[in-house]
């Protein structure tokens, strides 16, 4: 298993976009992201950066393999 990076919430937000979730809204400093169809709801922190532990919870939280959010983070 590749190791988690440390990344922007904007890179966060952008490789979930990729993976067809959608900003649902932004309240205080959480950004709110929803899949249709999918039950669960990510909440990304809009801080500096975003922690290796909760990064890799968002993750298997939207049913994701570390490798293919990688993927979406490169395309």
């Amino acid at each position: 298993m590749p190791p988690v990076p440390l990344l922007r919430p904007q890179e966060v937000v952008r490789a979930f976009r990729r993976l067809n979730w959608e900003v649902a809204r932004q309240r205080g400093s959480h950004i709110i992201l929803t899949k249709p169809g999918q039950i669960a709801t990510l909440s990304v922190p809009n801080h500096t950066q975003v922690a290796r532990g909760t990064l890799r919870s968002l993750i298997a939280k939207a049913g994701l393999t570390v490798e293919e959010f990688l993927q979406a983070l490169e395309s």
